[in-house]
Order: C-alpha cells, then structure tokens, then sequence
C-alpha cells in the first residue's frame, strides 16, 4: 500500500511539474531532489543499520562527498558542451586541443573523488557498513529506476552488478 501511495504522489508531483511555468519547473525540480535524498537516506540509513550516533557521523561526510561529486559533474558536462560546441564550429585545433585536457581534467576529478570514496566512509564507519552503503546505495539507485518505470520494487531480491537484473 506504502508504494502504491509513494508511487501516486511521484506521478501527482510529475504531472504538476510538466504543467506549471519555467519558473515552477526549477522549484518542482529542487523540490523532487529533496524529496529523493530524503528518501534516500532515510532507506539508507535503515539498509545500513545505522546507530544515531553513526548517522550523526556519516551524513555530513556523505553530504559533501554528493556535492562534490555534482560539482566535478557539473564540471564534466560543461566542459564536454564547450567542447562539442569547438568542434561543431571548427576551431582552431590549440583550442580544440585545450578543451579537450579541460574536459579530460574534469574527468580525472570525478575519478579522484570516486577514488577516496571508501576511505572517507572506512574513517567514520565500520568497513562492513561501509560495504552495506554501497550495496544499499545501488539497490536504492535499482529500485528508484524500476519505480520510474512503473515496474515498482521487488523486496527480497538483492542488487547485484549487471547490466540488467
């Protein structure tokens, strides 16, 4: 029933998202990602079996470890459209050649960040949640593709890496 009334308000906040002003849009927009990290966490934080005092810890790690990853990403996508946009108008090749180590740099960024990941959490968790965060993270990310899908979720059934499930 719980899903069935998450997936009603989803497809309400949807509809009044394609129906409202450019403005609107944004707001509708930043509200969903709110309502998303919220659920996010909160299916996290009970997957994981965190204490109150392990939240209180991982969260603000976990925080900034997200906005630096949408910041290096924001990074990749910019520099990627300058980029399309240089060869699409035939510039010069040193300019090209420019955008081109930008974008490659924003890239190495993103892996750096990905790269220090698991140490960041192993410093404030035990290695065994730190493993459910992972794992819970992928089946929160499954779920969540499944619901926009309208597949819903299938409880009892594990992530595993793939391709498709």
């Amino acid at each position: 029933i719980m899903k069935k009334i998450i997936t009603i308000i989803a497809a309400t906040m949807a509809v009044l998202c394609l129906s409202t002003s450019a403005s609107a849009h944004k707001r509708c927009g930043e509200e969903w990602k709110e309502k998303m990290k919220s659920e996010k966490i909160a299916f996290l934080t009970t997957e994981i079996g965190l204490t109150p005092e392990e939240a209180q810890v991982l969260w603000p790690v976990y925080n900034q470890i997200e906005k630096e990853k949408d910041d290096a990403m924001r990074k990749v996508i910019n520099s990627y459209k300058e980029l399309s946009k240089a060869m699409e108008e035939e510039k010069p090749e040193k300019e090209i050649s420019t955008l081109l180590d930008k974008y490659i740099a924003a890239q190495a960024e993103i892996n750096a960040i990905e790269n220090s990941i698991a140490e960041r959490y192993k410093a404030v968790l035990p290695v065994e949640k730190v493993a459910k965060l992972y794992v819970s993270e992928e089946r929160f990310r499954r779920n969540h593709i499944r619901r926009l899908h309208g597949g819903g979720e299938r409880p009892g059934q594990p992530a595993h890496p793939g391709p498709r499930q």
